[in-house]
């Protein structure tokens, strides 16, 4: 699907993968709708990218938050592309350090915002694109975002590694539920990348993170995410796929 001209919406496009997703969009003519929430800088952010990009606060999880942002894309042409990297983490073990049980509530948020607001754009952009006409056989691309957590969660990451499994788990059958409707779903599944929640850890942390990583041994770059979501975007035959993107890393257990 060509980018130039179409209208693409990025959640957590105020930062890291989601920011580089959105410069890269634009950058290829695409008319973006970034979406974050109030109190990001996503407005200070689309006026940086220019291009006529915009920013439209919304939490992934409020039905009639995202409907404004997908109201404000089709202002602009046919909402053809959506990058969906707003998430967050959060540390929590089964038990805590006195054997007690770990927090529900804590579990419930992590995964709310990670994997429901995964649907929640998911249905939300289908249901927009599908009322399109098709061009070149297709009427849209969904790209959600996983983790490598999703394959080999550490000791610690059990709410967010829980999230991350269920986008993996919902791409293929997504993809083959919107088939019908000539709309593609895909996943990319990122390693370790130099996002700014690493760029508060140590330069000895982030220096180890990055050794363990076999080639490139580095870090990753928000500018490479954004490379493969246009990718998917262009290669029609890319489909109900989950992409690891890490350099061949592999988690240990801690």
């Amino acid at each position: 699907m060509r980018i130039a001209g179409m209208s693409a919406v990025v959640t957590g496009g105020a930062s890291g993968l989601g920011r580089a997703s959105a410069e890269k969009l634009a950058a290829l003519g695409a008319h973006v709708v970034i979406a974050d929430l109030p109190a990001s800088e996503g407005d200070l952010i689309a006026q940086k990218i220019g291009s006529g990009t915009t920013f439209v606060a919304a939490d992934v999880t409020d039905s009639e938050g995202m409907e404004a942002v997908f109201d404000a894309a089709q202002s602009r042409g046919a909402l053809r592309a959506v990058v969906h990297c707003a998430g967050r983490g959060g540390a929590m073990r089964v038990l805590d350090k006195e054997g007690l049980p770990g927090s529900l509530s804590h579990y419930e948020m992590i995964v709310q915002v990670n994997l429901i607001g995964s649907f929640n754009v998911l249905r939300l952009a289908a249901a927009r694109m599908a009322k399109l006409e098709p061009t070149d056989g297709e009427r849209g691309v969904i790209i959600l975002t996983s983790s490598v957590a999703a394959f080999e969660g550490q000791i610690g990451q059990i709410p967010y590694a829980s999230a991350k499994a269920g986008i993996a788990g919902m791409t293929i059958v997504a993809a083959r539920d919107l088939a019908g409707r000539q709309i593609r779903v895909c996943t990319i599944a990122p390693g370790t990348f130099d996002t700014p929640i690493l760029a508060r850890l140590s330069d000895e942390v982030r220096a180890s993170l990055a050794k363990a990583i076999p080639h490139p041994s580095r870090l990753g770059r928000p500018t490479e995410f954004a490379m493969l979501a246009a990718h998917i975007i262009e290669n029609p035959m890319l489909n109900g796929e989950t992409i690891r993107l890490d350099g061949a890393l592999r988690m240990p257990p801690r």
